[in-house]
């Protein structure tokens, strides 16, 4: 499913296990988690508007007490406002991805109709631009991470 160099070479599909080694590390007695993985990344993936073999890939994680889905939600828009400016309307839907709950799907307003359908987002008015959730309990258990406490 993905690009090898050889049989046993395989070129990186995403940058999350940086996350993961991150938090084993982490000393939460020094303060909260926070930190992004960046990287080029390669997937076998049909290329059309909205999809691309080989894309760059920001992954943010943030690991505190008393962190919330309101937290996240807050995050995403800013950083959606940031990146695409005033123009685009934003919006979060539930999706699912296995390392988070609750998962969701960040989507702004198409940059090619202006929210009317066309192609380019086939025809639904909105482009997905990134996938988001809250760290997963287990995933913090297992780094060793109480997760009744951090989240």
């Amino acid at each position: 499913d993905t690009f090898y160099i050889t049989k046993d070479i395989l070129m990186r599909t995403q940058t999350s296990p940086m996350q993961a080694r991150t938090l084993e590390k982490h000393d939460f007695s020094k303060g909260p988690l926070k930190m992004i993985s960046p990287g080029v990344v390669y997937r076998r993936d049909t290329d059309d508007p909205t999809h691309s073999h080989q894309f760059h890939q920001v992954e943010g994680i943030v690991i505190d007490k008393h962190i919330t889905m309101a937290d996240l939600k807050g995050t995403l828009e800013l950083i959606a406002r940031e990146l695409f400016g005033n123009r685009f309307d934003i919006r979060l839907r539930p999706s699912y991805f296995p390392f988070t709950e609750p998962s969701v799907e960040a989507d702004i307003t198409c940059f090619n109709c202006g929210g009317k359908g066309c192609a380019v987002c086939k025809y639904t008015g909105w482009i997905e631009v990134l996938g988001a959730g809250m760290v997963h309990p287990n995933v913090l258990e297992m780094a060793g991470v109480d997760s009744e406490v951090y989240g």
